[in-house]
């Protein structure tokens, strides 16, 4: 009688408690630090210390860290499980990290300095941060729909 060969295929499932939750999972608790206290500067902070039209601008800002940092968390909390797309949710959870400094971090440049030349200088890469956070939020869809 003949048994059947078993091919061993390289697992694409990431076991739990590699470093990629973890790291996600602490960048969005960070971050939602982080978005609070932003959320209170632009509440409280006298309108001679922002830009022109700053005061809306930190809303912004504050509005999207605070949605990504969730994403953050999500992504993290998916990883954390184990899942045959984690190149894919980890890409995400890149594409919300780097996302989020660009957008914010121009965003909040132009709020506070408006037209001094290294907030405009910073303030160019809010469009990229955007889109690289909505590239996030495709790969996080797609690494749902792998699961």
């Amino acid at each position: 009688m003949d048994t059947p060969h078993v091919v061993a295929r390289r697992s694409t499932v990431t076991p739990p408690g590699t470093a990629w939750p973890r790291l996600l999972l602490i960048a969005g608790a960070l971050l939602g630090l982080a978005t609070v206290a932003m959320g209170a500067v632009a509440a409280h902070l006298p309108d001679r210390l922002l830009a022109p039209g700053g005061r809306p601008m930190l809303a912004s800002a504050v509005q999207m860290q605070g949605w990504h940092a969730m994403a953050l968390i999500a992504t993290g909390l998916l990883l954390d499980r184990p899942v045959r797309s984690a190149w894919v949710l980890r890409l995400a959870g890149i594409a919300f990290l780097l996302g989020i400094v660009c957008f914010c971090a121009g965003v909040y440049a132009l709020a506070f300095a408006g037209g001094e030349s290294w907030a405009r200088t910073v303030g160019h890469a809010a469009p990229f941060g955007g889109s690289v956070l909505m590239l996030g939020w495709l790969l996080l869809a797609w690494g749902c729909l792998r699961r």
